[in-house]
């Protein structure tokens, strides 16, 4: 059982933050290209299509940690790594829960003002990379914990 959730935690990790890495490359670039208006448009119209995405990879990520943490247990070398792992996807979703779903909710609302828009598109994906690197660095941290 522990190679499964130790497989499910790194490749639940990676896959995170490769979701998350496409979003801020790929839609981030899009998006800085939008005139306000028309990017409020665009979220109002398919931010759904994001979100609907996100718990393919979360949930079995999360199922991974903390089932990697539980059978690790008796390590404590193991464990603090998959601690750390853990650590950084509560750290993704903490920001995800308190910072982004309220600015991507008042996105999609427009009770943003529009001359407000570019900054805090910019300060969005500044902080997305937060999430990008915190998601690698779990990965890491599960592959050290998997091979030590």
């Amino acid at each position: 059982m522990l190679l499964p959730a130790q497989l499910l935690a790194v490749i639940g990790s990676a896959t995170f933050a490769g979701v998350m890495l496409s979003i801020g490359i790929i839609l981030g670039a899009f998006w800085r290209g939008l005139p306000p208006t028309d990017f409020l448009a665009w979220f109002q119209a398919h931010s759904h299509l994001i979100q609907r995405s996100i718990p393919f990879v979360v949930v079995p990520t999360i199922v991974g940690l903390v089932g990697a943490v539980w059978l690790s247990w008796g390590d404590a070398v193991a464990r603090a790594w998959w601690f750390g792992a853990l650590a950084c996807i509560a750290t993704v979703l903490l920001l995800t829960v308190f910072y982004f779903l309220p600015l991507n909710a008042r996105f999609v609302d427009g009770s943003i003002p529009v001359a407000d828009v570019p900054s805090a598109l910019n300060q969005w994906l500044a902080l997305h990379w937060v999430r990008i690197t915190l998601g690698l660095a779990a990965a890491t941290s599960g592959m050290v914990a998997m091979t030590r």
